[in-house]
């Protein structure tokens, strides 16, 4: 009977195979679909077979040869499609690939990177990009994946489905891409698990402050990244702000649910070790390289994460770090957090002068994120009764429950 453990292991074995294996085959027989099909196949094979019988001497093998019998299978439906490769194909015996440790398929690096790259591809939505990596390359079911969003398992197939018929529409090719199309892809991927990591960390609906399942997929993912790419700054960036970013996540909500702001939280309950390897990061990645915005955001993840009380935050230095991002990667969502900062560095009516032309802009109007922060300045410069109004419209601009339920406790405290 094989335990729980060694189960668990061959999960883990499997979803890391998973997209090595997909690259494999999409690169050689170039359709991303059916390819994906039997790949999916071979895994639940696997995990029948695995646990019975013992891992085969090289298991991507095992999986590259049984995902590419499913799609041998699938062309001989088709006689007029392949008909070489077919044939050439099923004549490979199936025990040569399992017992050939030598017998490796592909440069599972480039492979890897690639299929990312493929679910990346500019024809596709931002939307479609999060669920065909999280569908292709995290190893995420459907039905997971729907229920990480909020939205009908239906909606998110056909959202995939959709993804796939776009790519293909687009003549899309897996292969190396040109210097240039490598780094403005390599961006979009970087996005998209930066995205698929906020909304685990902050979902933007229901019950659940936090989805571990999103933010642990985002940083496995962006792991993988950084080992395929361990020279490029903002992959280590954006491993270290996950990861420092990641290390608070026990002490963000009481035993009830209920969420704890950075500055209320227990900073014992901080992952130390998490804190250890993105400060590291840090400190590896800016010296020896050009400073992007993930560089940037993560230093400021360090620097809240070197002070052991909330009072002994350097808020000059994470001032200067906003400033510094701000003119690298302006964007409304990094200015209402530099006025944060100016507030607690230089008092809450910087602060709210800040915002005030933040608003002016019109851009995070109706943002619940805008309200709250005016809500929180305006009782620290004693006006309670407008604070008061501002959390509330903060808690209707929300659809997360825990957020709601923190930004009306607010609101309630200051009307006694």
């Amino acid at each position: 009977m094989i335990s729980a453990d060694q189960n668990s292991a061959i999960e883990d074995l499997l979803r890391e195979l998973a997209p090595r294996v997909l690259g494999a085959l999409v690169r050689r027989w170039g359709d991303f679909d059916t390819a994906e099909d039997a790949v999916q196949e071979a895994l639940l094979s696997a995990a029948v077979q695995w646990p019975a019988e013992g891992l085969p001497r090289n298991p991507q093998g095992w999986l590259v040869t049984v995902a590419t019998r499913r799609l041998v299978d699938e062309y001989r439906r088709d006689a007029a499609r392949r008909r070489r490769e077919t044939t050439a194909a099923a004549m490979v015996p199936l025990d040569d690939l399992v017992a050939s440790p030598a017998d490796e398929v592909s440069p599972a690096a480039d492979d890897a990177l690639n299929l990312l790259f493929l679910c990346c591809h500019p024809s596709l939505t931002t939307e479609s990009q999060v669920a065909l990596t999280l569908r292709a390359v995290g190893g995420l079911t459907t039905a997971q994946i729907a229920g990480a969003f909020l939205v009908p398992e239906s909606t998110m197939t056909r959202r995939i489905s959709r993804a796939k018929q776009h790519i293909a529409a687009a003549g899309a090719t897996f292969g190396p891409l040109s210097e240039q199309d490598r780094g403005e892809r390599l961006r979009a991927v970087l996005h998209v698990l930066y995205l698929i990591f906020n909304e685990g960390y902050t979902a933007s609906g229901g019950p659940s402050l936090q989805r571990a399942e999103l933010t642990g997929e985002a940083i496995r993912l962006v792991r993988q990244v950084h080992q395929l790419l361990p020279d490029d700054g903002e992959v280590a960036g954006l491993l270290a702000l996950m990861l420092l970013t990641d290390a608070r996540s026990a002490a963000r909500a009481g035993p009830d649910g209920t969420l704890v702001p950075l500055a209320e939280q227990n900073r014992s309950l901080w992952s130390g070790e998490q804190v250890r390897e993105g400060t590291e990061l840090v400190e590896k990645a800016l010296p020896r390289s050009l400073v992007g915005p993930y560089q940037l955001q993560a230093a400021i993840a360090a620097v809240h994460a070197e002070a052991t009380r909330v009072e002994d935050t350097d808020w000059p230095q994470i001032v200067e770090l906003y400033r510094l991002l701000e003119r690298v990667a302006p964007n409304p969502v990094v200015t209402l957090n530099h006025a944060v900062a100016r507030a607690m560095a230089d008092g809450p009516r910087a602060g709210l002068e800040m915002l005030a032309r933040l608003e002016a802009d019109g851009q995070l109007t109706s943002h619940h994120r805008l309200s709250a922060v005016r809500a929180h300045l305006l009782e620290l410069t004693g006006d309670p009764a407008a604070a008061r109004a501002a959390y509330q419209l903060a808690a209707s601009q929300t659809t997360s429950l825990p957020e709601q339920r923190y930004l009306q406790a607010r609101a309630t405290r200051l009307a006694t």
